[in-house]
């Protein structure tokens, strides 16, 4: 069964970067779109950032400007890189892709991202 392994979360003060990483070792597929969520506390998961495989991306309110959402050549694996971070931003980050026409919402673990001084 395919998983999807998020990497990269930590903790960091505000104004710090963090880079998160997902992919899914072995599987040798390439995806048509990918996309990072994340869950607060005591909140529900949210998207934060999509992309395509043309490029093309979509971010939350919340993150653009400060957020950047790429991935490789394959669109096998994916990337956040997160600037200016905020205290809000605090939560578990997971990624989704979507093969063909269908997101694989398979959550996992997911990578813990903590902002706080």
């Amino acid at each position: 069964q395919v998983q999807l392994v998020p990497s990269g979360g930590g903790l960091v003060q505000p104004g710090g970067s963090l880079r998160l990483s997902c992919s899914a070792p072995g599987s040798g597929l390439s995806f048509t779109a990918m996309a990072w969520y994340r869950q607060p506390p005591g909140k529900e998961r949210e998207l934060v950032a999509q992309i395509a495989g043309g490029g093309v991306t979509n971010y939350a309110d919340s993150v653009k400007g400060r957020f950047t959402i790429s991935r490789d050549k394959t669109l096998s694996t994916t990337y956040l890189q997160m600037n200016s971070l905020k205290p809000e931003d605090t939560g578990v980050y997971y990624c989704d892709a979507r093969y063909g026409s269908v997101w694989m919402r398979r959550w996992g673990q997911g990578t813990q991202v903590t902002v706080s001084s």
